[in-house]
């Protein structure tokens, strides 16, 4: 054998564009058999048919960069299709809306880009952004190609610096808030703009509380997002926490939701809300304890609100949560909020160590008087509605027989009483009006029926030692849930005391 007659093999290595005219075509064609490593074949693509142009690389998965979100909230970006409509793939799908009934959007389109090229202006700067999404067997991986030509009289260096000026305002852009709420569950945090607009109809004045313990514990929670100077100045790290406790359905989720509503609107900082359904993910509690907290310090100052925590700190992540909670790590400017039916069941490093949960505020069964507020409230509620009566001496008399009920009762009582009224077929008949008398007021004798069948079903709880409340599992399930956002849920809050 001549020395010309060698023979080459090759056993691997990425794929090599072909001869076709554009980097579509070369996507294409690669996407219709067997494939290795799309991203360097894409690469490999670009390069050769754009020569002159300096390339930069960013992923978008899981919620990253959003090039195109990006620029049609800004006036400084926009960007047109650069090639040919049928050179693209872009999917669009229909997202019905999150309600069947009454919903006031109908539902969206949304467009995912598969493959596309664009024609990109920000801040005066021009780029080409190819946006790729790429399957390379089990792995999914979508990136943004970003171009910026190289003129002769301009440097690789200073078409880098533009291009990082535009990934940096559109990661930033990405990963902020825009009308959501950060929710963490099943190990991933997730936008929520359904629960931030259910957030926006909760405020204080929905809450039954006397006016100076209503002003402590917005005092509380919200001066701490005022007192940065103030930590800084004696030395004491900028973070707190606080817990809710008491029996279920006693005010806990409205003020909570009334708290979320306040910070919302702060600008100056502008506070965020993070809220924490379970520490469970697929890579362990632990990788979940994490998560969040990298994202509480990522968007700090912040509201960390964690669900049911009694139930969330098992003895098996016990260590690990408290680690980051007052470990090394900085924690600078979170302010947590925890939520439990039994502080009892809480562990004592929590709720009793200085510097982690240092507020305990109790919302108890309502008061005789806070009854009666309660029902003023619902009083001037139906003070327009002609099918029932709503006489001033009758709230003094429901107080008075809802001793021991919580809010959550009290609200079933006049829910249920109130439907009952509407499926009655002599529900428009009229009323004679009594100043002292409320044996004919209809109103009267429902919610009588509708608090005796309460009461034995709280007698009944109680003797099978069940702590939940009617139609409850808990009371945090309601923070999310728009069933109730017509319908306030006022609170009690017993003394604060401070724990050391």
């Amino acid at each position: 054998m001549s020395s010309e007659e060698f023979v080459h093999v090759s056993i691997g290595g990425p794929a090599r564009p072909s001869s076709f005219a554009s980097v579509s075509k070369d996507y294409f064609n690669n996407t219709k058999g067997d494939r290795q490593y799309t991203e360097g074949y894409i690469v490999a693509s670009i390069r050769q048919f754009h020569p002159t142009y300096h390339l930069t690389i960013s992923p978008s998965n899981f919620g990253g960069l959003n090039l195109l979100g990006f620029a049609d909230s800004i006036e400084e970006a926009s960007y047109s299709l650069h090639i040919d409509a049928k050179e693209s793939m872009v999917e669009r799908s229909f997202i019905p809306p999150a309600r069947r009934y009454n919903d006031e959007l109908g539902g969206s389109f949304v467009d995912t880009v598969i493959f596309a090229c664009y024609d990109y202006v920000f801040k005066g700067n021009q780029f080409l952004v190819y946006i790729v999404d790429g399957h390379d067997g089990q792995f999914h991986r979508a990136c943004n190609y970003i171009l910026s030509e190289v003129s002769a009289d301009q440097s690789q260096a200073s078409a880098q610096k533009k291009a990082d000026e535009l990934l940096a305002e559109a990661s930033k852009w990405s990963q902020d808030l825009h009308g959501e709420v950060f929710v963490f569950d099943q190990g991933f945090w997730q936008k929520n703009k359904e629960l931030w607009q259910n957030i926006q109809k909760s405020n204080w004045e929905d809450v039954i509380l006397e006016k100076e313990r209503k002003e402590a514990i917005i005092e509380d929670v919200i001066g701490f997002f005022d007192s940065e100077s103030r930590y800084a100045e004696f030395g004491v790290p900028w973070k707190r926490g606080v817990i809710f406790y008491g029996p279920p359905g006693n005010g806990k989720t409205i003020s909570t939701k009334a708290l979320m509503h306040d910070i919302s609107k702060r600008t100056s900082p502008k506070i965020e809300s993070l809220y924490v359904k379970t520490f469970n993910s697929f890579q362990g509690p632990e990788y979940g304890i994490r998560q969040i907290f990298l994202m509480a310090r990522r968007m700090a100052p912040c509201l960390l609100v964690f669900e049911d925590i009694d139930s969330l700190v098992s003895p098996m992540v016990r260590s690990y949560f408290l680690n980051e909670v007052d470990g090394l790590e900085s924690n600078h400017g979170i302010l947590m909020i925890g939520s439990t039916n039994h502080l009892e069941r809480l562990d004592p490093g929590i709720a009793k160590r200085p510097s982690r949960f240092d507020r305990k505020y109790l919302f108890d069964v309502p008061t005789r008087e806070e009854r009666i507020q309660y029902c003023e409230y619902w009083r001037h509620k139906l003070r327009n509605n002609k099918k029932v009566e709503f006489p001033p001496q009758m709230s003094a008399r429901v107080a008075d027989i809802t001793s021991d009920f919580s809010f959550a009762y009290m609200k079933e009582a006049f829910v249920a009483a109130l439907l009952v009224i509407v499926a009655r077929t002599d529900e428009n008949r009229s009323f004679r009006h009594r100043e002292d008398d409320l044996s004919d007021n209809i109103l009267w004798k429902e919610i009588k029926k509708q608090v005796e069948a309460l009461r034995k079903e709280m007698d009944d709880e109680n003797d099978n030692e069940v702590q939940e409340s009617p139609s409850m599992s808990g009371m945090w399930p309601a923070l999310s849930s728009l069933l109730d956002e017509q319908r306030a849920r006022p609170m009690n809050i017993g003394n604060p005391t401070m724990h050391f």
